[in-house]
């Protein structure tokens, strides 16, 4: 059977960059009459969190690059772009320690000023294939780590490399269908067949975590040694650290500051591999995160079972459960009563914690979440405050750590961006944005026409430095 088509909001090259300023807006969230002092807890909370860290941080120095150019390459024929990531890198982890590394990027390069913003959900398949597609998980399909599909009955997991379920054209496949080699090293989506791409052994490593940081670096260098016709001009590069971390201990514990240290040992590597062989400064080296992460306790949860005197949720019914709640009662219970008895009970004062946690028909979710055309995406969401969790039942667990998933309007989902390399000015800091906005700013620095996708077309020429 034919899957329902996935709508994708083309950007014209008259758009201007989208505005991220409005996610902690409260005229973006402004929530119901009946729902405002719940919705105004976790606005002040995230405003109250952000305002912390930019008294805490360096200052900015915000430079233009009205009057640069991009520089010459010296070494290679032609432009090449290293897209790295590093999960779960919360803004602000590059503060922790001196990183010289990394520093050196955003010195040097141009950074994000106040962190790069995920898309919604903020989880790790999501946001890596918007990052490579330009594309919203609404769009691209990948709307979850996990998911059924609800015509099939068919189930997607972390593992599953059918086309099916990747909707959209990553970057690999663009520039295959152009004639342009890439490399991957890790990256989600990386080995499914698209178009001309099929993740070829000569360039695409499938997935093993067990696969050493400094091996993962040392193929990438291998890919420079290569004659110019076999060099792929993009490569991307993946560690799944801190992410690993910030699960079990939450953000502000020194095994944090420990995995981002060698993060910057293995760019570091990667710097004087480059160096060595006089690239460096030809490379357009791409450094993010995926999310950021906030630390959770089970003192702050929201238990499903407390809701029994309005309404009693089957546990099929419930697709995920924290921090994105999914629902999808079967044929017959109307999704809109489903929300209306679980906000009353939410609402109620007798549910611990239930001014934290509200529910949305998918239509009705804030727009800024561009969460509500897919097909995939079950009929009911609820949103739940940061830090905060969701279970069935009630436990008598008391264990701590860190999640992600939340709403991206929160300053603790935010992640990194810093590029270096001859088309990003030296010093220069740019306001935040979106991860979808990087597909084609990679496409334009390979002079790739970028397959149609949700980011704005004008956006790389306010971050990329012009060729002369």
């Amino acid at each position: 059977m034919a899957s329902p088509p996935h709508s994708v909001e083309v950007r014209t090259p008259g758009d201007s960059p989208r505005p991220t300023a409005a996610l902690l807006s409260p005229s973006v969230a402004a929530p119901q009459p009946s729902n405002a002092s719940r919705l105004l807890l976790l606005l002040t909370a995230a405003v109250a969190a952000a305002t912390a860290f930019v008294l805490l941080r360096p200052p900015i120095t915000v430079v233009t690059a009205a009057s640069a150019t991009a520089r010459p390459l010296s070494k290679l024929s032609k432009p090449v772009v290293l897209l790295i990531s590093s999960d779960g890198f919360r803004f602000g982890y590059q503060y922790k320690a001196p990183l010289p590394h990394i520093r050196r990027l955003f010195a040097n390069g141009t950074s994000a000023a106040e962190g790069l913003i995920p898309v919604f959900p903020t989880l790790t398949f999501p946001n890596h294939y918007s990052i490579v597609t330009g594309l919203y998980p609404s769009s691209h399909g990948i709307i979850n780590n996990y998911f059924p599909d609800p015509i099939s009955g068919d189930y997607f997991t972390m593992k599953n490399h059918d086309p099916k379920w990747w909707l959209g054209e990553p970057l690999w496949a663009t520039a295959a269908a152009q004639g342009v080699l890439s490399a991957t090293f890790f990256w989600p989506g990386s080995e499914v067949t698209k178009g001309s791409w099929n993740c070829p052994d000569k360039y695409c490593r499938h997935y093993n975590g067990s696969v050493p940081f400094e091996e993962r670096v040392d193929t990438i260098l291998g890919y420079f040694d290569l004659p110019p016709n076999q060099m792929p001009q993009f490569m991307t590069l993946y560690f799944e650290d801190p992410d690993h971390q910030g699960h079990q201990v939450g953000p502000d514990d020194p095994s944090i500051t420990d995995a981002v240290v060698h993060i910057d040992e293995m760019l570091g590597r990667l710097i004087a591999g480059l160096e060595a062989r006089g690239m460096f400064e030809d490379v357009n080296i791409i450094l993010v995160g995926d999310h950021g992460m906030v630390g959770t306790c089970d003192r702050k949860l929201v238990f499903l079972e407390e809701l029994a005197p309005w309404i009693e949720l089957k546990s099929d019914w419930v697709l995920s459960v924290t921090p994105l709640l999914a629902i999808r009662p079967p044929d017959g219970v109307s999704p809109a009563e489903v929300v209306a008895k679980m906000n009353e009970g939410l609402g109620s004062g007798k549910v611990k914690n239930g001014e934290y946690l509200k529910m949305y028909l998918k239509e009705e979710l804030p727009t800024r979440l561009h969460y509500s055309e897919s097909y995939r995406i079950p009929p009911i969401i609820g949103l739940v405050g940061e830090g905060y969790k969701i279970e069935m039942k009630r436990s008598k667990r008391n264990e701590c750590g860190g999640a992600h998933g939340y709403d991206n309007a929160f300053f603790s989902m935010r992640t990194i961006f810093a590029a270096h390399g001859p088309r990003f000015q030296g010093g220069r800091t740019v306001p935040s944005f979106e991860n979808a906005e990087i597909y084609n700013v990679m496409a334009s620095i390979l002079n790739l026409k970028p397959a149609p996708n949700n980011g704005s077309a004008s956006f790389p020429g306010t971050i990329l430095l012009p060729n002369k």
